[in-house]
């Protein structure tokens, strides 16, 4: 059967700058089915929150993977199942239906497939139990089913009973799930997976992807396991890999800063087989917002597998800066060839004798959403008997942010020009003495929802 399955997966969907998070690597492997007959259970979701175009994606789904099975196992798309394997169509709601028994039929497994209907709510426990019925517990075929759904149990038993004695007798079990249609419990997915869970689960989010998710696991369905397996895996420049653990099958070695390979000797030439591997990511900077993980990762084996890798992200946030006032004004110009002098008109800059220019950066606690503020920062300057001088005063008006909840907003760069004529701190003759200030600041919303709840015309 090839490599069924591939995953790439973070601990965390979200970091603050600089941290760090913590990536697998999951891979799934089965031997040739084609020396190796299968019986194939295909579980199908066809609850009320399938109607429309994630049914139709899942039909579409099913069908491409029972074409590249009947190919897979007699080296062409004749309408049957050859080499002694078979599939099988269970769909649920409220109850579960066989759909089909275990057979060879392609037009008959279609049949089932195109006769679908969405309604009703989601009984997991029954779908696995007319499942594990179809098995012959007689046969030495292997067993294996794809289970997909896209929404959490609402109907009916225990799901994980059914599924754990599905695993204790041999049964292969791989989840598919769409989670843009209400919410999948990945944990429960995770639960009725054979182990690794990554290596056996794949989950997207839109339903389009359902054929190829169904194509994928299909695919490699020919090939004899995977031999001489090697990962590249590059992370993103604004990352950095600062640790990696021992897979659970393979070797790993840190190639670069940010690359790790992966090598595997062999992975499911006698029998279903997954192995995972874990690395450490830092980040580094200077990329925020959401971020694309992967700068590149490649696949190669000996069986010529096609294999592809999810490309996660996750959100790196590093606060909210606002810069109120730019840099100043630059002047550019040429000198030609060797000349040794040069004569520019600069234009016209208004000095105010020598001095210094304070700079301040503030941080704005707890700013709430889609709400401006008003700030002013009020500068003195402090004389030996700490007398304050007023020195400065300025007003801004602090952009609202888009974020999700409160968020902390920093303001940076406010300047505050202090000529040396104005200098009380020491001697007022020396230049560049040190000199004493004292900043008060002041911040309130802008934009408020209070309304007064007083007749405006009554006089209190």
């Amino acid at each position: 059967m090839g490599v069924t399955n591939s995953n790439k997966e973070l601990n965390v969907s979200e970091i603050t700058c600089g941290g760090s998070f913590q990536i697998k690597l999951s891979l799934t492997a089965a031997p040739d089915i084609t020396t190796n007959p299968t019986d194939i259970v295909l579980i199908l979701d066809r609850s009320g929150s399938m109607q429309g175009a994630p049914l139709q994606s899942l039909k579409n789904g099913a069908k491409a993977f029972i074409d590249i099975i009947d190919e897979a196992t007699d080296s062409a798309q004749d309408g049957q199942i050859g080499s002694g394997s078979r599939i099988g169509i269970v769909s649920f709601a409220d109850v579960a239906t066989q759909d089909t028994q275990l057979i060879t039929d392609v037009a008959d497994l279609k049949a089932a497939v195109d006769a679908l209907d969405a309604d009703g709510s989601t009984n997991h426990e029954d779908a696995f139990t007319k499942a594990l019925d179809l098995f012959d517990p007689t046969s030495t075929n292997a067993k294996v089913m794809v289970m997909f759904t896209d929404g959490v149990t609402t109907a009916g038993g225990n799901p994980n009973t059914v599924a754990t004695l599905a695993k204790s007798q041999g049964v292969v079990i791989y989840c598919i799930g769409l989670s843009g249609n209400g919410g999948i419990d990945v944990s429960a997915l995770n639960a009725w997976a054979s182990d690794p869970d990554s290596a056996y689960v794949a989950i997207t989010p839109d339903d389009a992807e359902l054929e190829d998710l169904f194509e994928d696991l299909a695919r490699n369905i020919s090939n004899p396991g995977a031999t001489n397996v090697v990962i590249t895996d590059t992370v993103a420049p604004c990352f950095r890999i600062t640790s990696i653990s021992s897979p659970t099958k393979g070797s790993a070695t840190l190639t670069g800063t940010n690359t790790v390979r992966w090598n595997i000797d062999e992975l499911g030439v006698t029998a279903s087989e997954g192995a995972t591997f874990e690395f450490t990511v830092e980040h580094i900077g200077p990329c925020a917002g959401t971020v694309a993980v992967n700068e590149s990762i490649t696949y190669d084996d000996e069986e010529s597998n096609i294999v592809t890798f999810p490309s996660p992200t996750v959100e790196v946030d590093c606060g909210i800066d606002v810069c109120p006032e730019g840099c100043p004004v630059t002047v550019d110009l040429t000198v030609d060839g060797c000349t040794d002098t040069v004569e520019f008109d600069a234009g016209d800059l208004f000095m105010d004798s020598l001095g210094r220019i304070v700079q301040l950066d503030v941080t704005l606690r707890n700013v709430c959403p889609n709400r401006r503020v008003a700030l002013a920062v009020m500068l003195n300057e402090l004389d030996e008997q700490d007398e304050e001088y007023k020195r400065g005063l300025k007003t801004m008006t602090i952009p609202a942010h888009t974020r999700e909840g409160c968020r902390d907003v920093t303001v940076r760069c406010i300047k505050f020009v202090l000529p040396e004529d104005l200098d009380v701190s020491g001697d007022a003759t020396a230049i560049c003495n040190e000199r004493r200030f004292r900043a008060r600041l002041i911040a309130n919303y802008v934009d408020y929802d209070f309304e007064c709840c007083c007749d405006t015309d009554t006089e209190v």
